[in-house]
């Protein structure tokens, strides 16, 4: 069964980080039988935690193509750290829940990495498919 994906930014914003949501928009659209669509969260995990997700299928090919050569960062970017806020990890299980996330993509440093760590063993802890 196919399950929508999200995919947010952290840090500073670059055409690099551009390319990357460019990857992954793009590849999640050859895997239709996967991933039905993919938001991204508006300026990072604060996006992601206040339910404000853009879904990137309303936009076209080319536009996300275009991805690839923009500066700056897109879908917005933050430098909030979750850190060992139980009640943040909690509420991204409720959004993911609410928009039948099966994937988060992260993009950022080792902080970000920590986090989406942190995410897949509370999914993991509470069942959620992640």
């Amino acid at each position: 069964m196919s399950k929508n994906a999200i995919y947010a930014q952290s840090g500073g914003v670059t055409s690099v980080i551009n390319a990357s949501a460019c990857g992954v928009i793009q590849t999640a659209r050859h895997y239709p039988d996967k991933i039905s669509r993919v938001y991204a969260a508006k300026n990072g995990i604060i996006g992601a935690l206040r339910e404000e997700l853009i879904d990137t299928s309303l936009e076209t090919g080319e536009d996300i193509a275009a991805l690839m050569h923009t500066p700056s960062g897109a879908f917005g970017s933050c430098r909030h750290k979750l850190g060992n806020n139980q009640e943040e990890y909690e509420r991204l299980i409720e959004v993911f829940k609410a928009h039948d996330i099966g994937y988060f993509f992260y993009n950022g440093g080792g902080d970000s990495q920590d986090t989406a760590n942190k995410v897949a063993q509370l999914a993991v802890k509470k069942n959620y498919p992640l």
